[in-house]
């Protein structure tokens, strides 16, 4: 029995000690899971901001691929701009031969009626307490600040009149302008739109609500707010007084300066060292007045009072054209700089772009020493 118990006693002592062995090897392996798991979470972050630059990567691809776009379709837009200034120069050239015509005879016949009394009325002038704005802007954007230097030159022109203590109606042409004004307390008379090609009926529509405004005495002046062509990098907002007329078809600006009629200018689209470039030749019309011994057939008033509507539709149309280059010309600076703007900005992101991506190589290169290390 003795040796049965000293044999128990023998056997109890590797029991505890087995037991012993496993609560030591569990808290081995729980310190080895331990180790283990910092040791993975020490792995598991390269491994995130690996991903987190992959996403950046195809982030910065998507976006170097919209700009690029965008370029192409501001080149295209600059292209398209271009070609309409070369057809609004055509427009203004194919109205030369009936300017031109139009004021020698105006010339001819007031030289011819020196001394009558002729009396027409769109050259009567009255005391000035309404004159009617006409104010001549873009149908669409993207065109810089085009419309917005005609439109506060527009502003400014009224303010100066209503500070005189005259009233002022407001005829906008263009979409923009009419826009902009009818959300405002402006007194619009009537509003157009200006199109992309203005033609002769166009400027007749605006000019018979000019015409029958002022022959109705319901405003005693007219004037006209346009932006004249000068450069493709430089547009004048302008401000004409259309009416009253002088008898010779002189066109005054607000200041008193007359202009002849029989001077203008004539803008050309050209190129230059592979650059777009505008010459600006001044056409002198020759103003000869009829011999001595015509006789008219009508009366001279019924002559000038054909003649000088007449003369007014194509200052009308004139401007109109002046407004379309200008605007063109705009919208071809805007795209240029735009595609511009659009080349710095791949070029920028494609630096980062190629930094980013060297960088995530070079993290992966060390990844993979460190790992044949260990």
């Amino acid at each position: 029995m003795a040796a049965i118990a000293s044999t128990s006693m023998v056997l109890k002592a590797p029991a505890a000690q087995v037991a012993s062995n496993k609560a030591f090897s569990g808290r081995v392996a729980a310190f080895n899971g331990k180790a283990i798991s910092a040791r993975a979470a020490k792995v598991a972050a390269p491994k995130a901001g690996a991903m987190e630059i992959s996403s950046n990567l195809k982030v910065l691809r998507d976006r170097i691929e919209s700009v690029k776009s965008t370029q192409k379709i501001t080149d295209a837009m600059k292209l398209v701009a271009a070609a309409k200034v070369r057809r609004a120069q055509e427009a203004v050239l194919g109205g030369r031969p009936f300017s031109e015509n139009l004021v020698k005879v105006l010339f001819a016949v007031n030289t011819r009626l020196q001394g009558e009394d002729v009396e027409v009325p769109l050259t009567a002038v009255r005391p000035v307490k309404k004159v009617l704005v006409v104010c001549c802007t873009g149908d669409r954007g993207l065109c810089g600040g085009f419309n917005n230097f005609v439109i506060k030159k527009t502003e400014q022109r009224i303010a100066e009149l209503q500070k005189m203590g005259i009233e002022a109606d407001l005829v906008p042409v263009g979409k923009k302008g009419v826009q902009y004004f009818k959300r405002r307390n402006y007194n619009i008379v009537k509003s157009f739109d200006m199109g992309g090609a203005p033609t002769t009926a166009d400027a007749q529509a605006v000019a018979d609500e000019i015409f029958s405004s002022f022959v109705s005495e319901e405003v005693d002046k007219v004037e006209l707010v346009y932006t004249k062509f000068v450069s493709l990098i430089n547009s004048q907002p302008t401000i004409q007084t259309l009416l009253p007329l002088t008898p010779e078809g002189q066109v005054c600006d607000v200041n008193g300066k007359c202009v002849d009629a029989a001077n203008d200018e004539v803008f050309k689209l050209t190129s230059k060292d592979g650059a777009f470039a505008v010459e600006r030749d001044s056409v002198v019309t020759e103003t000869a007045s009829f011999e001595g011994t015509i006789v008219f057939e009508q009366d001279p008033n019924q002559i000038l009072d054909a003649l000088l509507p007449l003369y007014m539709n194509s200052q009308v149309l004139r401007a109109f054209q002046e407004s379309v280059a200008s605007e063109l010309a705009a919208r071809m600076n805007a795209m240029s700089n735009a595609s511009d703007n659009a080349k710095d900005l791949k070029k920028n992101l494609s630096g980062v772009y190629n930094r980013k991506r060297q960088a995530k190589i070079t993290g992966e290169l060390i990844e993979l020493v460190a790992g044949a290390a260990q």
